[in-house]
């Protein structure tokens, strides 16, 4: 209780100063409230009036705890209700439920930190090869959000400071798409790599890699000759460290179906041989987590092949390519020809060429590999330049044929 100048009490939260005004204080869920008045009454009706005022500007967010949480309370109350229309909705939730929601969502927003941050950009940048004006914008979106948190006392600073973006003054890293000797060589390479069949899945398939992660046996229909796409394993981070979540699709095109390219049935029946050798050889030791379904993709202890283990495998492999050219080049006393380095989205970037060089029509090409929009599927055009129609063994005519009437159904 506070008193005025002669001891007498005043109440809660008020007493009088040495000017012999009276101040009236406190503090409500973060918010303070700080009043003067010479009139005693005045004040108190003031007060009353303020301490009503913040409690009924403020919402009850003490269910809040995920970033994922309060993003979608932000934007379903916030945000959302001012933009023009659905299709900014759209758009404004794409950007940032793609990248730093998907990646960040499950963390504590308390425990959010400036690091947790960069190195989700890092990532976005780096291993998934996301444009950087798409992230900037992203980042722009989370930022907008993190600032009403902090406006609504739920944490005390915005943390999206001082993002570092490292290839800032760089061009646009251009799409890495293999040339059919470069796949060729590639392949040859890995004919005895443990990863053989997937790679060559993917080239037949074009899966986004979290697609391939997160692929399950029962998702494959054998009798009908198709893939069904309906997950996809992500990397998220719990205190500061990587751990895999099933997820939906990248976006609603995501959800489709694959036929069965070329040799497709082939390899996932070796690869189903392959797992099955190391699953029974290791027994007790396998190490297949039970949250995660029956995975098609396993290492050969049984965890998820993911972006990260399969990016180190083609490393090993685009590594010995380059040793190998390296002895050849010096015994032939030539330029050394380097294999330039490939990524796993290579892959559905090499599918995608493939595709088109085979003449495949663009919506059907769209349909395939689940792209949202038309002229996404249309940026690869450009990469054909100059270059003739060619076949492919993991393209067959009948296939092309089939997709090309069903193309013209859509």
């Amino acid at each position: 209780m506070g008193k005025d100048l002669r001891g007498k009490e005043l109440g809660k939260g008020i007493s009088q100063r040495k000017d012999k005004r009276y101040e009236a204080r406190a503090v409500i869920n973060g918010q303070k409230i700080d009043l003067y008045d010479f009139n005693l009454e005045k004040l108190k009706k003031d007060f009353d009036r303020e301490k009503e005022k913040v409690k009924s500007s403020q919402n009850d967010f003490s269910s809040i705890k995920t970033l994922e949480q309060w993003f979608n309370e932000w934007f379903t109350k916030a945000k959302g209700p001012n933009l023009k229309d659905e299709q900014s909705c759209a758009t404004y939730l794409r950007k940032i439920k793609n990248t730093y929601i998907r990646i960040l969502g499950i963390k504590n927003i308390k425990d959010l930190k400036q690091m947790d941050i960069q190195m989700a950009t890092n990532e976005l940048l780096g291993e998934e090869h996301y444009a950087e004006r798409t992230i900037k914008e992203a980042l722009g979106v989370l930022r907008s959000c993190l600032d009403a948190a902090v406006i609504n006392r739920i944490i005390p600073v915005n943390v999206c400071a001082d993002i570092f973006f490292k290839n800032e003054n760089l061009k646009p890293q251009e799409r890495r798409v293999l040339t059919k000797e470069e796949q060729d060589k590639f392949l040859e390479e890995a004919k005895n790599d443990y990863y053989y069949e997937a790679y060559c899945i993917l080239l037949c398939t074009g899966m986004r890699i979290g697609e391939f992660s997160g692929l399950q046996w029962r998702d494959i229909d054998f009798e009908n000759k198709v893939i069904h796409i309906d997950r996809s394993m992500k990397t998220g981070y719990v205190n500061g460290k990587k751990i895999e979540i099933l997820t939906t699709p990248k976006t609603q095109n995501s959800y489709r179906e694959i036929p069965f390219f070329g040799e497709t049935e082939k390899y996932l029946m070796n690869w189903k041989k392959k797992q099955l050798f190391y699953k029974q050889k290791l027994g007790d030791r396998w190490r297949a987590s039970p949250e995660f379904g029956d995975l098609v993709f396993t290492s050969t202890l049984g965890s998820p092949v993911t972006r990260y283990v399969l990016s180190s495998a083609i490393d090993r492999l685009v590594n010995n390519i380059n040793m190998k050219e390296l002895t050849i080049a010096s015994r032939e006393g030539r330029e050394i020809i380097p294999f330039k380095d490939v990524y796993p989205h290579a892959f559905r970037h090499t599918f995608a060429t493939r595709c088109f060089e085979k003449g495949m029509s663009p919506l059907v090409i769209q349909r395939i590999m689940g792209h949202a929009n038309y002229a996404t599927t249309l940026s690869y055009t450009h990469l054909l330049n100059d270059k003739k129609k060619e076949d492919h063994p993991f393209l067959d005519d009948l296939l092309f044929l089939f997709i090309h009437d069903l193309g013209n159904s859509v």
